[in-house]
């Protein structure tokens, strides 16, 4: 959805309306839970109007993935188009099976047309609503679908369920100054057989004026939602953030002008390139997998371990000019490498490049706690000291606010190779992404699993 011209700053948001009745909710036992997918394109028609998208098994939204908490998943991946792709299961852990994990060049090589994958791996302490979505260029755009993790608890519901409906809900939430097309649209559910509702309509049909929802560019609104968003921190779920840390990276986010080469014509702003970075790397994914290389030790200059835990030059990151400030970026693929079960703290700080946008930051493989956030430039010396370290939420992405920053504490205790990057895909192939590795621990439980025999190669 993401073009040159819009900026959509809320991840896709994926929820389940439940219609009372009879349904199992739950299962206790450990099963494996097997799914085929097909990618392939078919002609679809929403909204009177009919195009040739990629989907899975000819569904858009593709089909959903309902399991159980504890439960072994196998999905097997044909691909029956002349591109590759590969797809990522947002939100699973993949606790040591990283090569399940899916962003392409990263934890797997592609996989190539007429070519099939499995991916494999066990949902662990998990429950809810996730999705799982393409991980190759922007095939997400109409590559995607639910992911249900039931408990293994009852729901909380006094009436027994006869139906569960995945739902998608966006609302755009806008934060960028470039003009778009702006073809938003607003949806209404309404149950059949509610209760007739006297009161005034949510919207008045002769306009469109929306009278209770937020405008898309409502910054202070979107902040203060954000803000108001705790964990439960209960025995029963209890909230395990790291109080203290053993390493702290403060990484701006940055939109970038790259100057044109000699002897080439750029399409960007005064004849530049667009590109963007974090603490002004440019991600660029190798030709083979990060992790296989990794795994297998190889002898490669694909990737290094020298990301830069600090912005390498100091300015006011958000209140310059955003034009006559920006800097050219460099290119390469440096990651950060952590021990195993090491406390790390990323500090995602946006900067006033070409323009102050939320960007939706995903850490793969770990959940994280987001312990503080606001406007503004970080301050290593006073803003740590309000952190919240009793309640934050537990999230796999983190909207960092348009002109501020946001903090995020990571346990590192799943080995592997893990991709972090921002969930705009014209962000991330500009280059807003980096990577970490999390080294083995003690024994083969603190251990990667060996890859599958299966593994596509590059």
């Amino acid at each position: 959805m993401e073009g040159a011209g819009k900026h959509y700053g809320i991840l896709l948001a994926l929820s389940l309306a439940i219609i009372s009745g009879a349904l199992p909710c739950c299962c206790s036992s450990q099963t494996t839970r097997k799914f085929h997918f097909n990618i392939e394109w078919k002609k679809v028609t929403r909204l009177c109007t009919t195009k040739q998208l990629l989907t899975v098994n000819g569904e858009y939204p593709g089909p959903t993935i309902a399991v159980h908490e504890g439960d072994n998943v196998e999905i097997k991946v044909k691909n029956q188009i002349a591109q590759n792709t590969t797809l990522h299961w947002h939100g699973i852990r993949q606790l040591r099976t990283g090569w399940a994990d899916g962003p392409a060049y990263v934890t797997q090589c592609p996989i190539r047309g007429g070519q099939s994958y499995t991916y494999k791996f066990t949902v662990t302490d998990q429950r809810g609503t996730l999705l799982w979505h393409a991980h190759y260029a922007w095939q997400r755009a109409s590559v995607y679908g639910a992911l249900i993790i039931y408990p293994r608890i009852p729901y909380p519901f006094s009436r027994p369920i006869s139906a569960e409906i995945p739902i998608v809900f966006a609302r755009p939430y806008l934060t960028s100054v470039f003009p778009f097309n702006n073809s938003t649209t607003i949806g209404f559910f309404r149950y059949k057989n509610a209760k007739t509702w006297t009161g005034k309509p949510p919207v008045d049909l002769s306009s469109l004026k929306l009278h209770n929802l937020p405008a898309m560019e409502d910054n202070a609104f979107a902040t203060k939602f954000s803000d108001k968003i705790k964990s439960l921190a209960s025995p029963q779920y209890p909230c395990n953030v790291p109080q203290t840390i053993d390493k702290r990276v403060i990484t701006t986010i940055s939109l970038n002008l790259q100057d044109c080469p000699e002897n080439k014509t750029c399409s960007g702003y005064k004849g530049k390139s667009f590109f963007a970075s974090m603490n002004n790397q440019s991600f660029v994914r190798p030709s083979i997998s990060i992790l296989e290389s990794y795994y297998k030790n190889l002898t490669t200059r694909s990737f290094s371990s020298d990301f830069p835990e600090k912005p390498p030059n100091s300015f006011d990151y958000t209140g310059g000019d955003p034009l006559t400030q920006n800097m050219n970026t460099e290119f390469g693929t440096k990651l950060i490498v952590v021990p195993y079960g090491t406390n790390v703290e990323i500090v995602l700080q946006d900067t006033s490049f070409l323009n102050l946008e939320n960007h939706p930051i995903h850490v793969h493989g770990h959940n994280f706690f987001i312990v503080g956030s606001g406007l503004g430039n970080f301050n290593e010396a006073k803003d740590p000291k309000r952190y919240n370290l009793v309640d934050p939420p537990e999230r796999n992405t983190v909207a960092v606010p348009g002109g501020g920053w946001a903090a995020i504490r990571i346990k590192a205790d799943n080995p592997g190779v893990w991709f972090i990057h921002c969930h705009l895909e014209q962000h991330t192939s500009w280059g807003l992404a980096t990577g970490f590795i999390v080294q083995n621990g003690q024994g083969p439980s603190q251990s990667m699993l060996p890859p599958p025999q299966d593994l596509p190669p590059c």
